[in-house]
């Protein structure tokens, strides 16, 4: 074969290594929701599942009130965790990252995600038994004399929330530590050579650099929140509803596959817009 011929032939040697991967996603990713999007536009009549290709049961979404309340219960309960998991994070992160020597920064990071090492269901249910009526907490409440009758802290929202939160602080944690360890800390002697206080040097120089890893670990919080199902069926008790708990009704309860399809394609249309929400510091990590 001549130089000009090995030219033009293509090199398929790269395609070599990224066919397994782009051969999972297709399997795994892009044929499913394929099929779920079909799905969606289909009927469910009687016991049987009609190809009406429609948008009927989009149409549900808004007819139906407690679809829409489902879908803003998800957004507020993953808003509260969020905000509620930077605001624990980012004074970890800080502590992990200036206050703890070097030398024991890699044991605190090994501690701070051993709630990595335990399943998501056994942590559910280890806060169903703190928070229950006859829980850790009403336990020490009631023998201290602070309160009569136990408190309800299982079975509600606030438990969902605390066992959300639980888990993302530490997520937020990594990301945010990620940041602050790679400041050089030529900008904070710039800062205070400039006449800037300890929290002007924060404000005006730290947190605008911890942005971006502030961001991607709330985008993570956002997507893995607002999709979970478990911990709000065991902590949350069906006192309310998240959008994952109704759309697992509609396949559980009644076998309405096509409206749980549609459902879902809704939820995704919102993880969609908030990443282009968060892209704009997403993309600047990856810079």
């Amino acid at each position: 074969m001549t130089a000009r011929a090995r030219q033009t032939t293509p090199d398929l040697k790269p395609w070599g290594f990224v066919a397994p991967a782009l051969l999972w996603t297709l399997c795994f990713f892009v044929a499913p929701f394929v099929v779920m999007a079909a799905m969606s536009l289909w009927e469910r009549v009687g016991t049987d599942l009609v190809a009406s290709w429609s948008f009927v049961n989009y149409a549900k979404f808004f007819e139906r009130g407690h679809y829409l309340e489902a879908m803003l219960n998800s957004l507020e309960v993953t808003a509260i965790v969020t905000v509620t998991s930077i605001l624990l994070a980012y004074p970890f992160a800080w502590i992990l990252a200036e206050k703890v020597p070097a030398r024991w920064q890699r044991l605190a990071l090994v501690l701070a995600i051993l709630p990595f090492w335990t399943s998501y269901v056994v942590r559910s249910y280890s806060w169903l038994l703190v928070l229950a009526n006859n829980g850790v907490i009403n336990q020490v409440l009631t023998g201290l004399g602070i309160v009569d009758d136990p408190l309800s802290l299982a079975n509600s929202r606030s438990a969902t929330v605390i066992g959300f939160v639980h888990f993302f602080v530490m997520l937020l944690t990594l990301t945010i530590y990620a940041n602050l360890v790679q400041l050089p800390p030529n900008y904070r002697k710039a800062a205070q050579d400039l006449g800037a206080n300890g929290l002007q040097t924060f404000w005006h120089v730290i947190l605008p650099l911890t942005l971006p890893g502030i961001m991607v670990g709330a985008f993570l919080t956002f997507v893995l929140c607002i999709g979970d199902y478990i911990t709000p069926q065991i902590l949350g008790g069906n006192q309310e509803l998240l959008m994952p708990q109704v759309i697992m009704l509609q396949i559980g309860r009644r076998a309405d596959f096509p409206t749980a399809s549609a459902l879902a394609i809704l939820l995704m249309v919102v993880v969609t817009i908030a990443y282009l929400g968060f892209a704009r510091w997403i993309r600047l990590e990856r810079a």
